[in-house]
């Protein structure tokens, strides 16, 4: 027999640490935690025994056990499902292989989840929660198929360190045995038991059996009673999706919600369907209402749990929704699928098409309806998921009209969290506006003060502010909405009825004509600008490009982005423009001219939210200026 000491990997001893000590009052999760490993591994063992019959020979009932001890203290959950092996043991049960971990360290640290117990599911860490409850815990487990003495005993008191050896063990499965703390012997009465799996397991799909002491009348002896032990299901094994709505009450339907989320909180919504004809399948799926906090994780867990023929196959389908989809929860059931179906096949199956098809429908038509009669909720939705439903303007063109209408934004008419649909904006345009303007910008602060804006203050225009970072991109793609053109307050040359322009790029051709010469290698054009009314310079994008902010997002990502034309624009009733009109008439060579085109350009970098060029000279440059001034 091998024995070896090992120690835990420094971040499980940190999360041990802080799970013990940050979610005490919490301390029930542990058993939804254990119970959920135990479907967990009992889902691939029955998976994989439909192609390999050594998984489950005996053809055995699939089932979770629940063994308390009084005497010796201890709470035994137990599953015959698919084992660990000593080197599965050490790796799942002594280190954290999750990019999440950091994150949930943090977390813990502050404290932020002492009322968030779901945290721990969604990090990947249950299993540590048992020492919440317990002193010691110890594992038994076989690998199905592997013979009887090449079972694995894994043992830790949450010391920093653990035990694992090689032992026999009679059945496969995995036996977790907690030591329980003596403020945690409630955890060994039947009643106790039975709250916490109703409340968090109770639509685990295999029974969660524990055995039970029943007095009962002896039938010799009317006046004697005779204790009895029996075997009780303690969860409903209700497979929901497949019940009828009428049938369901909203508990049932959060607590499943709670169970398949490890989310505390409502759903936003409850989407239950069934389609009948060609292709059938079942749908119960979720709408949440805080977004997780990994949504925009490469390793982000997409699609709900697929059932075919009550038999779980994945447990996150990507090809039943789109990923701009990927915060809906929930579960799809299919007996039009072969139970052997791989994520390949998938990929070209015409009947998840099929349902692809009908589920997506499905959310965007709840979520117009949503919007329609419950502005509020969906307004506290939007605010959670907007950037992540946007993403389908982009990738799903042939619903890019439907996800249009679920947009929504602050426009400088609006009060601060305030918004309202494109449609809205569309129905408040003034008579003579023609396009749809936007600005775009990091925070709605930022984009009101821009220069960008001036025009439209003064002419009393209402303009989108786009603050997601992806705006740019995804209104660009949008195109157009109820054939009406958008318009970047950023870009492009406007043309807001300003019948002087003309003259004035007239007027001051020859100026301008220089600072574009000086300033060829920065700037495409110097131009008159249609959008200035306070401000003297800024720099205009082309029309087609990237707006600043996007072009930098790019970058940051490590994209190769052409850099977009800039064009500075002047206003013409700027006193400065004026002064540099003057010195033009007067040497058109003075180095102070030159000096003056120079700082404008920084100027202008620096109200687009870049930095000058050379910020030292820059500084300098702009000292001398106040001080020949004073």
């Amino acid at each position: 027999m091998t024995v070896s000491k090992r120690k835990f990997k420094a971040e499980v001893n940190k999360v041990l640490d802080l799970v013990i000590h940050s979610l005490y009052s919490h301390k029930e999760i542990f058993l939804r935690e254990l119970i959920s490993n135990a479907s967990d591994a009992i889902d691939k063992a029955r998976y994989l025994s439909l192609t390999d019959t050594g998984i489950n020979p005996g053809g055995d009932e699939w089932q979770i056990e629940l063994i308390t001890d009084e005497a010796a203290g201890t709470l035994t959950v137990r599953d015959n499902g698919i084992g660990l092996s000593r080197d599965e043991a050490a790796e799942a049960l002594g280190t954290i292989a999750h990019s999440g971990t950091k994150e949930f360290l943090r977390l813990l640290e502050s404290r932020e989840v002492k009322d968030n117990p779901e945290l721990i599911g969604q990090f990947g860490v249950g299993f540590y929660s048992a020492f919440m409850v317990a002193d010691q815990v110890t594992v038994f487990s076989r690998r199905a198929g592997a013979p009887n003495d090449q079972a694995v005993r894994w043992q830790s008191d949450a010391d920093g360190s653990y035990t694992i050896e090689d032992v026999s063990k009679a059945g496969r499965g995995t036996d977790v045995i907690l030591h329980l703390k003596e403020e945690a012997k409630q955890y060994l009465k039947e009643w106790e038991l039975r709250k916490v799996v109703k409340q968090y397991s109770d639509f685990i799909e295999y029974p969660v059996q524990m055995a039970v002491t029943r007095s009962k009348p002896d039938p010799d002896d009317d006046k004697k009673r005779i204790e009895t032990i029996e075997i009780e299901t303690l969860n409903s094994r209700k497979a929901i999706w497949l019940k009828d709505k009428n049938e369901i009450s909203e508990e049932e339907y959060h607590e499943f919600y709670r169970h398949i989320s490890h989310d505390y909180t409502e759903p936003a919504k409850t989407i239950h369907y069934r389609a009948e004809g060609t292709t059938e399948f079942s749908a119960l799926l979720y709408l949440p209402k805080q977004r997780p906090f990994n949504i925009y994780y490469q390793d982000y867990k997409i699609g709900p749990t697929l059932y075919v023929r009550r038999v779980q196959i994945m447990d996150h389908c990507e090809a039943m929704l789109p990923p701009y989809l990927r915060f809906v929860r929930g579960v799809v059931e299919s007996a039009d699928l072969p139970l052997n179906v791989s994520r390949e096949i998938l990929q070209d199956n015409k009947t998840v098409a099929v349902i692809n098809k009908n589920l997506t429908k499905k959310v965007l038509d709840t979520l117009a309806e949503m919007k329609k009669h419950e502005l509020e909720a969906y307004t506290e939705f939007y605010g959670q998921f907007g950037r992540v439903l946007k993403e389908g303007i982009h990738h799903d063109f042939a619903r890019k009209d439907a996800l249009a209408e679920l947009l929504l934004f602050e426009t400088t008419q609006t009060e601060p969290g305030q918004k309202i649909s494109l449609a809205d904006y569309v129905a408040r345009m003034r008579s003579e506006q023609k396009e749809i303007y936007y600005m775009t910008g990091p925070d709605r602060a930022t984009a009101e003060a821009s220069p960008y804006l001036e025009v439209f203050k003064e002419k009393g225009f209402e303009v989108l502010l786009a603050t997601d970072d992806i705006d740019d991109l995804i209104i660009s793609g949008l195109g157009r909405y109820q054939e009406k053109e958008f318009q970047s307050a950023l870009k492009g040359d406007l043309d807001l009825g300003d019948t002087k322009k003309e003259e004035k790029q007239k007027e001051y051709g020859d100026l301008l004509t220089l600072m574009q010469e000086q300033l060829k290698e920065q700037v495409s054009a110097v131009r008159v600008s249609g959008r200035l009314k306070e401000s003297a310079v800024c720099l205009v994008t082309g029309e087609h490009d990237l707006d600043p902010q996007m072009e930098k997002m790019f970058r940051a990502m490590g994209q190769n982005v052409p850099k977009g034309e800039r064009v500075l624009e002047v206003n013409p009733d700027h006193p400065l423009i004026a002064r540099m009109q003057a010195l033009f008439a007067a040497d058109a060579e003075s180095d102070r001219l030159k000096e003056y085109v120079e700082l404008l350009y920084d100027q202008a970098l620096l109200l687009e939210g870049d930095r000058p060029r050379d910020p030292v000279a820059f500084a300098r440059s702009l000292s001398k200026l106040m001080a020949e001034t004073a």
